[in-house]
């Protein structure tokens, strides 16, 4: 909230600095390259406060001007912003981020009219966008049919049908015309109709004022599957219950102008940079502030942009009663495990499995925080009821078993870890990590060493970059007394992992195992001056101080090839 204000704050000193410049102020070059760098960094509201003095001493320049919209459309101070919008089409700079702006100020006051002009005007966001808020302008004017002729219009242009198609039936929906809806929702992919959760969420709700609600049931059924999303599982319930479902997808002009910014932020999350995205999200919240499925692409935009506590803050703002709630809590606790609080963000998770007990992905996360935070006994719990919940087919059901072996292993509960490894081999059999720890760990135990290096064989063949991996492999063959080979590749893993500790150390006794006393001290200094832990760095000064008694030994394996 402090952060908010603060940026308020900002917005109107920037907004006063464009109407009161000092006499004999002089550009600040300073500001604009910090400001510049912030934007790049996606720290908008660092940006502001470097543009503050930036535009006080140059409020002529048209890229301070664009990069303090920037800063405030970043943020979601679309209000702050619309001075300098005014300001940028007033002077007729070109800055695609004043005209989404203007428009979205047009519409939140209801002038249709106003956002004809502007397109009329040229005054352009992208082809897509102009004519999806063409269609929504007109019905909001009150030519339905005129809007619906738009959206055809973009239907009909190369590559933006699906857009087309998708905004008219909606816009048909919101006009009570369910059959019409239906039609084009009911299309296949061929025909352009392409299904996405908020396409499906939406003819489930027209189906259901048809009276179809078997029918909407089977679409969520062939969609998505039970225990992934929250929102479709309630559906499903209430649907197969008999309730008549309300349309709520979009209701009039203005919730049709933010489910076009919602929907293109989404088709080019993948195409443009994640500030591009961020704007677009914000411009539909703006236009519509429920809207919590914008929020929720909003608040993961900005993780991707390294803003952890704005997007915390996004994450925080959909209420416990909406039915994105879940996936917000999910989101908002790793936000707090990445700005460093494991411990408030495994509350959050703990919280929504006791209030969500079913929902397989709480449960999961849960087991992962407890898991981090070292409460293993806890985490195996956790982990026991996220396997209970997980469907067999699910592709990520090994992930749980080789987690919950890795907890067994910590517990010296071998015969569990094992059946847990094994159980994740069976359910994926060539994942790189399994192999290799379950390799290593029978190698360590002196069992079944045949299988255990053709284990880690496998998964240096998997994964032949990681040098964790790798290291496996020259451990394996140093313990097999298969020297040579562990010195060739014990050299290539510390290459792969040079600042590794335990790597450096395992090459410095490969190296004085054949007679390389002087290379195994180098290789034992440096993985001290690596800081590993403790119990190690005591060992390895050990190494340091007497040598090869210190050192680990090879296995006395009979044909090994030592």
């Amino acid at each position: 909230m402090m952060r908010a204000r603060r940026v308020s704050v900002l917005a109107a000193a920037i907004a006063a600095a464009l109407t009161a410049v000092p006499a004999g102020a002089e550009p600040d070059a300073g500001a604009y390259l910090a400001a510049r760098a912030a934007l790049r960094s996606g720290d908008f509201s660092g940006a502001a406060a470097y543009l503050l003095t930036a535009i006080v001493a140059d409020p002529d320049n048209p890229a301070l001007v664009n990069s303090a919209l920037a800063a405030y459309v970043g943020t979601g101070q679309i209000g702050a912003a619309a001075p300098l919008a005014e300001r940028a089409l007033a002077e007729g700079w070109r800055s695609q981020l004043a005209n989404m702006v203007h428009v979205a100020v047009l519409a939140e006051n209801g002038d249709w009219a106003g956002v004809l002009a502007d397109l009329d005007a040229g005054r352009s966001v992208s082809q897509l966008t102009d004519g999806l808020t063409r269609g929504w302008a007109l019905i909001g004017a009150g030519d339905m049919q005129a809007g619906l002729a738009a959206f055809d219009a973009v239907a009909d242009t190369r590559g933006m049908r699906p857009f087309g198609l998708y905004l008219k039936a909606l816009a048909l929906a919101s006009a009570g015309d369910f059959e019409g809806a239906d039609a084009i929702f009911s299309l296949a992919p061929e025909q352009g109709m392409i299904r996405s959760r908020r396409s499906v969420l939406a003819h489930a709700q027209v189906l259901s004022q048809l009276g179809r609600n078997p029918d909407a049931v089977a679409l969520i059924d062939a969609t998505f599957p039970a225990g992934a999303d929250p929102t479709l599982d309630l559906l499903r319930a209430r649907l197969a219950a008999g309730e008549t479902l309300p349309w709520t997808v979009v209701s009039n002009a203005r919730d049709g102008l933010a489910e076009t910014y919602y929907t293109v932020a989404g088709a080019i999350v993948d195409e443009t940079e994640d500030s591009n995205v961020l704007f677009h999200g914000r411009i539909a919240l703006a236009l519509r502030p429920d809207f919590t499925e914008a929020r929720l692409l909003v608040a993961q935009i900005l993780d991707r942009l390294g803003q952890f506590d704005l997007s915390r803050a996004a994450f925080a703002e959909i209420p416990p009663d909406d039915p994105t709630f879940a996936i917000a809590e999910l989101g908002r606790a790793e936000e707090l495990r990445k700005l460093g609080d494991l411990s408030a963000g495994t509350e959050v998770l703990a919280r929504l499995a006791r209030d969500q007990p079913d929902f397989a992905p709480a449960q999961v996360r849960l087991a992962d925080f407890l898991r981090l935070g070292e409460r293993t006994d806890e985490a195996i719990a956790a982990y026991d009821r996220a396997i209970t919940l997980t469907p067999e087919d699910d592709p990520a059901l090994w992930r749980l078993f080789y987690a919950r072996g890795t907890l067994s292993f910590r517990q010296d509960n071998w015969p569990a870890a094992e059946a847990d490894f094994t159980r994740a081999l069976e359910l994926s059999p060539d994942q790189a990590s399994v192999l290799n720890f379950y390799g290593y760990s029978l190698l360590e135990r002196g069992e079944k060493l045949d299988q255990a290096l053709d284990m880690i064989q496998r998964a240096t063949d998997a994964d032949p970059q990681n040098g964790a991996i790798v290291d496996s492999l020259g451990w394996a063959f140093y313990r097999l007394g298969r020297l040579p080979e562990a010195v060739e590749t014990l050299e290539r893993a510390v290459a792969l992992e040079p600042g590794d500790a335990t790597i450096n150390d395992h090459l410095g006794d490969a190296y004085w195992s054949v007679g390389r006393a002087r290379e195994a001290r180098f290789q034992w200094s440096r993985a001290l001056s690596f800081d590993p832990a403790e119990a190690d760095a005591e060992r390895i000064r050990a190494k340091l101080d007497h040598g090869p008694e210190e050192a680990a030994q090879p296995l006395d394996v009979a044909g090994s090839g030592g």
